[in-house]
């Protein structure tokens, strides 16, 4: 790309000198625009290349949903604000409403023996067998509003529908689920292998309490 370098005015000293002060100057000045450019190419060439971001997140095929009702235990999840106070591992009830929708129910214990309930609705995205749904916890009369409903992506379910995990397009939130309250260790450990091929920062999935560490 041409340099265009702002006219310079010299002033004072004699006449003959003027010119060779401004051919050293521009000189000086094109060297160090040569040398700052070569630097410039040699540190583009070695810096490392920037990490492409992970694929889009992976869905499993389908949902039975009618198989997918019933009690869940939160077996680990990533940390979240409106979980913080819960003490333990939270349980999830899950119930087909009339209308097609699902009626959630979570509950979390907390420190003082109390246990904090939450009831929701979910809604399927898509056509029948979805993995995608929406919940809110908002009042009904807010549904009508698309910012109360958030993202529940079915990534992981076993063929038995004893173990699942659940996110959302940005990967920001994550929830281990199972029928139990504990998972065999060999079949975590192979969760979790599939999990961090889905692009998960795994340093951060906490156990929802001691008791749901897997079984050795």
């Amino acid at each position: 790309m041409k340099q265009h370098l702002p006219p310079r005015h010299f002033h004072g000293g004699p006449a003959g000198l003027v010119p060779s002060l401004a051919l050293g100057l521009v000189l000086g000045l094109a060297a160090a625009l040569i040398t700052s450019g070569a630097r410039a190419q040699a540190a583009a060439t070695t810096a490392p290349a920037a990490a492409s971001p992970p694929a889009a997140l992976a869905t499993v095929p389908n949902v039975d949903l009618e198989r997918y009702m019933g009690r869940w235990y939160e077996v680990a999840r990533f940390p979240n604000r409106f979980q913080k106070d819960c003490s333990g591992p939270a349980t999830a009830d899950y119930a087909l409403l009339p209308n097609g929708r699902v009626q959630v129910t979570n509950r979390c214990p907390q420190a003082s023996g109390k246990v904090d309930e939450a009831i929701g609705e979910a809604r399927r995205v898509g056509g029948p067998g979805s993995p995608k749904l929406e919940v809110r916890f908002a009042p009904a009369w807010l549904s009508w509003l698309p910012s109360v409903w958030g993202n529940y992506w079915v990534i992981e379910l076993d063929p038995g529908y004893t173990l699942a995990v659940v996110s959302e397009p940005q990967r920001e939130f994550l929830w281990v689920l199972a029928r139990q309250p504990q998972v065999e260790e060999a079949t975590w450990n192979a969760l979790m292998a599939r999990l961090r091929a889905q692009g998960f920062d795994l340093g951060r999935l906490k156990p929802a309490g001691p008791s749901s560490l897997p079984k050795p």
